[in-house]
Protein backbone atom coordinates (compact mmCIF):
# COMPACT_ATOMS: atom_id res chain seq x y z
CA UNK A 1 0.00 0.00 0.00
CA UNK A 2 1.14 3.54 -0.80
CA UNK A 3 -0.22 6.10 1.65
CA UNK A 4 -1.29 9.35 -0.01
CA UNK A 5 -3.49 10.89 2.69
CA UNK A 6 -0.91 12.76 4.77
CA UNK A 7 -3.05 15.92 4.79
CA UNK A 8 -5.51 13.92 6.89
CA UNK A 9 -2.81 12.49 9.10
CA UNK A 10 0.86 11.76 8.50
CA UNK A 11 2.65 8.68 9.82
CA UNK A 12 4.70 9.31 12.92
CA UNK A 13 8.38 9.80 12.13
CA UNK A 14 10.64 7.20 13.73
CA UNK A 15 12.94 9.88 15.13
CA UNK A 16 9.94 11.39 16.91
CA UNK A 17 8.96 8.03 18.42
CA UNK A 18 12.52 7.42 19.57
CA UNK A 19 12.69 10.84 21.23
CA UNK A 20 9.41 10.57 23.12
CA UNK A 21 9.72 6.92 24.18
CA UNK A 22 11.47 7.68 27.52
CA UNK A 23 8.68 10.11 28.41
CA UNK A 24 6.11 7.34 28.01
CA UNK A 25 8.03 4.58 29.75
CA UNK A 26 10.43 6.11 32.28
CA UNK A 27 10.06 9.85 32.81
CA UNK A 28 6.28 9.65 32.83
CA UNK A 29 5.70 11.98 35.76
CA UNK A 30 3.37 14.96 35.95
CA UNK A 31 5.39 18.10 35.09
CA UNK A 32 3.82 19.83 38.09
CA UNK A 33 5.07 17.20 40.56
CA UNK A 34 8.12 18.14 42.61
CA UNK A 35 9.80 14.71 42.67
CA UNK A 36 12.44 13.47 40.23
CA UNK A 37 10.07 12.09 37.60
CA UNK A 38 8.05 15.29 37.68
CA UNK A 39 11.13 17.46 37.31
CA UNK A 40 12.34 15.34 34.38
CA UNK A 41 8.98 15.76 32.70
CA UNK A 42 9.05 19.50 33.37
CA UNK A 43 12.50 19.80 31.80
CA UNK A 44 11.22 17.95 28.74
CA UNK A 45 8.33 20.41 28.35
CA UNK A 46 10.69 23.34 28.81
CA UNK A 47 12.98 21.95 26.07
CA UNK A 48 10.00 21.44 23.78
CA UNK A 49 8.69 24.96 24.31
CA UNK A 50 12.08 26.52 23.63
CA UNK A 51 12.59 24.31 20.56
CA UNK A 52 9.21 25.21 19.06
CA UNK A 53 9.94 28.88 19.76
CA UNK A 54 13.28 28.57 17.99
CA UNK A 55 11.70 26.87 14.99
CA UNK A 56 9.10 29.64 14.73
CA UNK A 57 11.48 32.47 15.50
CA UNK A 58 9.49 33.75 18.48
CA UNK A 59 9.90 33.95 22.25
CA UNK A 60 9.62 30.87 24.45
CA UNK A 61 6.87 32.41 26.59
CA UNK A 62 4.72 32.90 23.46
CA UNK A 63 4.32 29.14 22.86
CA UNK A 64 1.37 27.15 24.20
CA UNK A 65 0.86 23.40 23.81
CA UNK A 66 -2.66 22.27 22.93
CA UNK A 67 -4.57 19.15 21.91
CA UNK A 68 -4.22 19.94 18.19
CA UNK A 69 -4.97 22.35 15.40
CA UNK A 70 -8.63 22.70 16.30
CA UNK A 71 -7.92 23.83 19.86
CA UNK A 72 -5.13 26.13 18.71
CA UNK A 73 -7.44 27.79 16.16
CA UNK A 74 -10.24 28.14 18.68
CA UNK A 75 -7.99 29.53 21.40
CA UNK A 76 -6.47 32.08 19.04
CA UNK A 77 -9.68 33.30 17.43
CA UNK A 78 -12.09 33.17 20.36
CA UNK A 79 -9.44 34.17 22.90
CA UNK A 80 -8.44 37.21 20.86
CA UNK A 81 -11.98 38.27 19.98
CA UNK A 82 -13.22 38.19 23.56
CA UNK A 83 -10.15 40.09 24.75
CA UNK A 84 -10.47 42.75 22.06
CA UNK A 85 -13.04 45.46 22.89
CA UNK A 86 -12.49 47.49 19.72
CA UNK A 87 -14.27 45.43 17.05
CA UNK A 88 -17.25 43.11 16.60
CA UNK A 89 -16.43 41.49 13.26
CA UNK A 90 -14.46 38.33 12.47
CA UNK A 91 -13.02 38.15 8.95
CA UNK A 92 -11.87 34.85 7.45
CA UNK A 93 -11.44 33.40 3.99
CA UNK A 94 -14.32 31.37 2.59
CA UNK A 95 -12.17 28.21 2.46
CA UNK A 96 -10.89 28.01 6.02
CA UNK A 97 -10.81 24.75 7.98
CA UNK A 98 -14.00 24.10 10.01
CA UNK A 99 -12.00 24.76 13.18
CA UNK A 100 -11.75 28.40 12.09
CA UNK A 101 -15.20 28.78 10.55
CA UNK A 102 -17.00 27.17 13.49
CA UNK A 103 -15.01 29.24 16.00
CA UNK A 104 -16.19 32.34 14.16
CA UNK A 105 -19.75 31.04 14.12
CA UNK A 106 -19.59 30.45 17.88
CA UNK A 107 -18.70 34.10 18.35
CA UNK A 108 -21.64 35.09 16.15
CA UNK A 109 -24.14 32.86 17.94
CA UNK A 110 -23.13 33.40 21.55
CA UNK A 111 -21.34 36.76 21.64
CA UNK A 112 -23.04 38.86 18.99
CA UNK A 113 -20.15 39.15 16.55
CA UNK A 114 -20.50 39.37 12.77
CA UNK A 115 -18.60 37.00 10.47
CA UNK A 116 -17.43 38.16 7.03
CA UNK A 117 -16.04 35.78 4.39
CA UNK A 118 -13.34 36.80 1.93
CA UNK A 119 -14.09 35.07 -1.41
CA UNK A 120 -11.50 33.16 -3.44
CA UNK A 121 -10.98 32.69 -7.16
CA UNK A 122 -11.16 29.45 -9.16
CA UNK A 123 -7.65 28.54 -7.99
CA UNK A 124 -8.55 29.00 -4.33
CA UNK A 125 -6.56 32.23 -4.08
CA UNK A 126 -7.83 34.97 -1.79
CA UNK A 127 -9.47 38.05 -3.34
CA UNK A 128 -7.26 40.78 -1.87
CA UNK A 129 -9.43 43.62 -3.16
CA UNK A 130 -12.43 42.20 -1.36
CA UNK A 131 -10.29 41.57 1.73
CA UNK A 132 -9.35 45.25 1.78
CA UNK A 133 -13.05 46.16 1.72
CA UNK A 134 -13.99 43.76 4.53
CA UNK A 135 -11.12 44.45 6.94
CA UNK A 136 -11.82 47.76 8.66
CA UNK A 137 -11.95 49.51 12.02
CA UNK A 138 -14.72 47.19 13.26
CA UNK A 139 -12.64 44.06 12.60
CA UNK A 140 -11.55 42.31 15.78
CA UNK A 141 -9.84 39.24 14.30
CA UNK A 142 -8.65 38.24 10.84
CA UNK A 143 -7.87 34.56 10.22
CA UNK A 144 -6.49 33.35 6.90
CA UNK A 145 -4.89 29.94 6.48
CA UNK A 146 -1.36 29.73 5.10
CA UNK A 147 -2.09 26.70 2.91
CA UNK A 148 -5.46 25.23 2.02
CA UNK A 149 -5.82 21.67 3.25
CA UNK A 150 -7.78 20.41 0.24
CA UNK A 151 -6.16 21.98 -2.81
CA UNK A 152 -2.75 23.11 -1.53
CA UNK A 153 -2.99 26.77 -2.58
CA UNK A 154 -0.63 29.07 -0.69
CA UNK A 155 -2.45 32.18 0.48
CA UNK A 156 -0.97 35.72 0.42
CA UNK A 157 -0.85 35.97 4.20
CA UNK A 158 1.73 38.76 4.16
CA UNK A 159 -0.64 40.99 2.15
CA UNK A 160 -3.52 40.23 4.50
CA UNK A 161 -1.29 41.05 7.48
CA UNK A 162 -0.78 44.54 6.05
CA UNK A 163 -4.54 45.05 5.83
CA UNK A 164 -5.12 43.73 9.35
CA UNK A 165 -2.37 45.86 10.88
CA UNK A 166 -3.61 48.98 9.12
CA UNK A 167 -7.05 48.38 10.62
CA UNK A 168 -5.66 47.53 14.07
CA UNK A 169 -7.05 43.99 13.93
CA UNK A 170 -5.57 40.82 15.44
CA UNK A 171 -4.08 38.52 12.75
CA UNK A 172 -4.10 34.71 13.00
CA UNK A 173 -3.02 32.09 10.50
CA UNK A 174 -3.77 28.38 10.51
CA UNK A 175 -0.42 26.89 9.47
CA UNK A 176 -1.41 23.26 10.00
CA UNK A 177 -0.86 22.29 6.34
CA UNK A 178 2.02 24.71 5.86
CA UNK A 179 4.26 23.35 8.61
CA UNK A 180 5.75 20.55 6.54
CA UNK A 181 6.44 22.65 3.46
CA UNK A 182 6.94 26.34 4.26
CA UNK A 183 9.34 28.28 6.46
CA UNK A 184 7.19 29.01 9.49
CA UNK A 185 9.51 31.79 10.65
CA UNK A 186 8.39 33.79 7.63
CA UNK A 187 4.81 33.45 8.85
CA UNK A 188 5.07 33.66 12.62
CA UNK A 189 7.16 36.82 12.63
CA UNK A 190 4.39 38.62 10.72
CA UNK A 191 1.21 37.43 12.45
CA UNK A 192 -0.10 37.70 16.01
CA UNK A 193 -0.93 33.99 16.29
CA UNK A 194 -0.12 30.79 14.40
CA UNK A 195 -1.50 27.28 14.80
CA UNK A 196 0.30 23.97 14.25
CA UNK A 197 -0.90 20.37 14.55
CA UNK A 198 1.40 17.49 15.49
CA UNK A 199 -0.12 14.69 13.45
CA UNK A 200 0.27 16.54 10.15
CA UNK A 201 4.07 16.62 10.46
CA UNK A 202 4.90 13.21 11.88
CA UNK A 203 4.18 13.73 15.59
CA UNK A 204 1.23 12.33 17.57
CA UNK A 205 -2.49 12.85 17.10
CA UNK A 206 -3.99 14.97 19.83
CA UNK A 207 -1.00 17.32 20.00
CA UNK A 208 -0.65 20.88 18.81
CA UNK A 209 1.05 24.18 19.42
CA UNK A 210 0.00 27.80 19.29
CA UNK A 211 2.20 30.83 18.93
CA UNK A 212 0.41 33.81 20.48
CA UNK A 213 2.11 37.19 20.62
CA UNK A 214 2.88 38.38 24.13
CA UNK A 215 1.81 41.88 23.09
CA UNK A 216 -1.79 40.71 22.59
CA UNK A 217 -4.41 40.03 25.25
CA UNK A 218 -6.15 36.65 25.34
CA UNK A 219 -9.12 35.14 27.18
CA UNK A 220 -8.50 31.46 28.11
CA UNK A 221 -10.92 28.80 26.92
CA UNK A 222 -9.96 26.21 29.55
CA UNK A 223 -9.97 26.90 33.27
CA UNK A 224 -8.31 24.77 35.91
CA UNK A 225 -4.91 24.42 37.50
CA UNK A 226 -3.34 27.41 35.80
CA UNK A 227 -0.78 25.54 33.73
CA UNK A 228 0.94 27.37 30.84
CA UNK A 229 0.65 30.72 32.60
CA UNK A 230 -3.08 30.23 33.04
CA UNK A 231 -3.74 30.54 29.31
CA UNK A 232 -4.17 26.80 28.71
CA UNK A 233 -4.94 24.95 31.94
CA UNK A 234 -4.69 21.17 32.10
CA UNK A 235 -1.87 18.75 32.88
CA UNK A 236 0.80 19.20 30.25
CA UNK A 237 1.66 16.35 27.90
CA UNK A 238 5.47 16.05 27.87
CA UNK A 239 5.58 13.36 25.18
CA UNK A 240 3.18 15.31 22.99
CA UNK A 241 5.10 18.55 23.41
CA UNK A 242 8.48 16.95 22.74
CA UNK A 243 7.04 15.07 19.77
CA UNK A 244 5.79 18.17 18.00
CA UNK A 245 9.05 20.01 18.76
CA UNK A 246 11.15 17.19 17.30
CA UNK A 247 8.84 16.91 14.28
CA UNK A 248 9.24 20.63 13.54
CA UNK A 249 13.00 20.19 13.61
CA UNK A 250 12.80 17.24 11.22
CA UNK A 251 10.51 18.85 8.65
CA UNK A 252 12.69 21.96 8.66
CA UNK A 253 15.76 19.81 7.96
CA UNK A 254 13.91 17.97 5.20
CA UNK A 255 12.72 21.26 3.69
CA UNK A 256 16.24 22.68 3.70
CA UNK A 257 17.42 19.52 1.93
CA UNK A 258 14.73 19.99 -0.73
CA UNK A 259 13.23 16.55 -0.17
CA UNK A 260 10.03 15.94 -2.14
CA UNK A 261 9.78 19.42 -3.64
CA UNK A 262 9.41 18.22 -7.24
CA UNK A 263 6.86 15.48 -6.63
CA UNK A 264 3.73 17.61 -6.96
CA UNK A 265 4.85 18.94 -10.32
CA UNK A 266 5.62 15.42 -11.49
CA UNK A 267 2.18 14.15 -10.47
CA UNK A 268 0.40 17.04 -12.15
CA UNK A 269 2.33 16.79 -15.41
CA UNK A 270 2.15 12.99 -15.61
CA UNK A 271 -1.57 12.63 -14.82
CA UNK A 272 -2.87 15.58 -16.82
CA UNK A 273 -0.49 14.96 -19.71
CA UNK A 274 -1.28 11.29 -20.24
CA UNK A 275 -5.03 11.54 -19.69
CA UNK A 276 -5.41 14.56 -21.96
CA UNK A 277 -3.89 12.60 -24.84
CA UNK A 278 -6.63 9.99 -24.79
CA UNK A 279 -9.46 11.76 -22.98
CA UNK A 280 -9.39 15.54 -23.49
CA UNK A 281 -10.87 17.42 -20.52
CA UNK A 282 -10.95 14.23 -18.46
CA UNK A 283 -8.99 15.77 -15.60
CA UNK A 284 -8.73 19.23 -14.04
CA UNK A 285 -6.18 20.32 -11.47
CA UNK A 286 -7.75 22.16 -8.55
CA UNK A 287 -5.81 24.78 -6.62
CA UNK A 288 -3.27 27.22 -7.96
CA UNK A 289 -1.00 25.74 -10.68
CA UNK A 290 2.11 27.43 -9.26
CA UNK A 291 1.38 29.04 -5.89
CA UNK A 292 0.97 25.72 -4.06
CA UNK A 293 2.84 23.48 -1.62
CA UNK A 294 4.54 20.32 -2.83
CA UNK A 295 2.59 17.91 -0.65
CA UNK A 296 -1.04 18.36 -1.79
CA UNK A 297 -2.36 17.68 -5.29
CA UNK A 298 -6.10 17.67 -5.98
CA UNK A 299 -7.93 16.78 -9.19
CA UNK A 300 -11.51 16.60 -10.34
CA UNK A 301 -12.42 14.04 -12.99
CA UNK A 302 -15.48 14.97 -15.07
CA UNK A 303 -17.78 12.06 -15.98
CA UNK A 304 -16.58 9.92 -13.07
CA UNK A 305 -17.69 9.35 -9.48
CA UNK A 306 -15.12 10.41 -6.93
CA UNK A 307 -16.01 7.61 -4.53
CA UNK A 308 -15.52 5.05 -7.30
CA UNK A 309 -12.11 6.49 -8.11
CA UNK A 310 -11.06 6.21 -4.45
CA UNK A 311 -12.25 2.60 -4.24
CA UNK A 312 -10.47 1.63 -7.44
CA UNK A 313 -7.26 3.34 -6.32
CA UNK A 314 -7.36 1.44 -3.03
CA UNK A 315 -7.76 -1.80 -4.99
CA UNK A 316 -4.53 -0.83 -6.74
CA UNK A 317 -2.78 -0.13 -3.46
CA UNK A 318 -3.13 3.66 -3.25
CA UNK A 319 -4.81 5.17 -0.18
CA UNK A 320 -6.07 8.73 -0.62
CA UNK A 321 -9.17 10.84 -0.01
CA UNK A 322 -11.62 13.19 -1.67
CA UNK A 323 -10.84 16.16 0.57
CA UNK A 324 -10.80 17.13 4.22
CA UNK A 325 -10.97 14.20 6.63
CA UNK A 326 -13.08 16.40 8.91
CA UNK A 327 -15.88 16.19 6.32
CA UNK A 328 -15.61 12.44 5.75
CA UNK A 329 -19.02 10.80 5.50
CA UNK A 330 -20.78 13.93 4.34
CA UNK A 331 -22.86 13.66 1.18
CA UNK A 332 -22.40 17.36 0.44
CA UNK A 333 -19.78 18.49 -2.07
CA UNK A 334 -16.61 20.05 -0.72
CA UNK A 335 -17.36 23.57 0.55
CA UNK A 336 -13.84 24.53 -0.48
CA UNK A 337 -14.40 23.53 -4.10
CA UNK A 338 -17.86 25.08 -4.24
CA UNK A 339 -16.42 28.32 -2.83
CA UNK A 340 -13.89 28.13 -5.67
CA UNK A 341 -16.74 28.02 -8.18
CA UNK A 342 -16.97 24.31 -8.95
CA UNK A 343 -20.41 22.91 -9.62
CA UNK A 344 -21.57 20.36 -7.05
CA UNK A 345 -21.52 17.47 -9.54
CA UNK A 346 -17.92 18.15 -10.48
CA UNK A 347 -16.84 18.81 -6.90
CA UNK A 348 -18.09 15.33 -6.00
CA UNK A 349 -15.41 13.83 -8.28
CA UNK A 350 -12.49 15.34 -6.35
CA UNK A 351 -9.50 13.20 -5.42
CA UNK A 352 -6.76 14.56 -3.14
CA UNK A 353 -3.28 13.05 -3.17
CA UNK A 354 -1.23 14.25 -0.19
CA UNK A 355 2.12 13.05 1.05
CA UNK A 356 5.11 13.86 3.25
CA UNK A 357 8.65 14.74 2.26
CA UNK A 358 9.74 11.17 3.05
CA UNK A 359 7.80 9.82 0.04
CA UNK A 360 9.99 8.00 -2.49
CA UNK A 361 10.18 8.89 -6.18
CA UNK A 362 9.23 5.38 -7.31
CA UNK A 363 6.12 5.53 -5.09
CA UNK A 364 5.04 8.79 -6.70
CA UNK A 365 5.48 7.18 -10.13
CA UNK A 366 3.36 4.21 -9.08
CA UNK A 367 0.62 6.53 -7.83
CA UNK A 368 0.55 8.44 -11.11
CA UNK A 369 0.29 5.19 -13.05
CA UNK A 370 -2.54 3.97 -10.82
CA UNK A 371 -4.57 7.18 -11.21
CA UNK A 372 -4.15 7.11 -14.99
CA UNK A 373 -5.17 3.45 -15.17
CA UNK A 374 -8.27 4.00 -13.02
CA UNK A 375 -9.54 6.99 -14.99
CA UNK A 376 -8.88 5.25 -18.29
CA UNK A 377 -10.86 2.21 -17.15
CA UNK A 378 -13.78 4.34 -15.98
CA UNK A 379 -13.98 6.42 -19.16
CA UNK A 380 -13.34 3.70 -21.72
Amino acid sequence: MIYMDAAATAPAQQAVLDTISPLLTHDFGNPASRHELGRNAERAVDWARQTVADELGVAEHEIYFTSGGTESDNLAIIGAALANPRGRTIVTSAIEHPAVLEAAQYLVTYHGFTHQLIPVDHHGLLDLERAAELINQDTAVVSVMAVNNEVGTIQPVAEVVKLAKAAGAFMHTDAVQAAGWLDLKDLSTQVDALSVSGHKIGALKGTGALYYSATSEIVPLLHGGGQQRGIRSGTENPAGAVGIARALQLVREQREAGAGDAYASYLIERITGELDKQFPDAVQLTGHPEQRVGGIVSFVFPRTAGETVLIELERRGVLCSSGSACAAGSTDPSPVLTAMGYEAELAHTAVRLSFTRSMKENEISQVASAVIAVIRSLLS
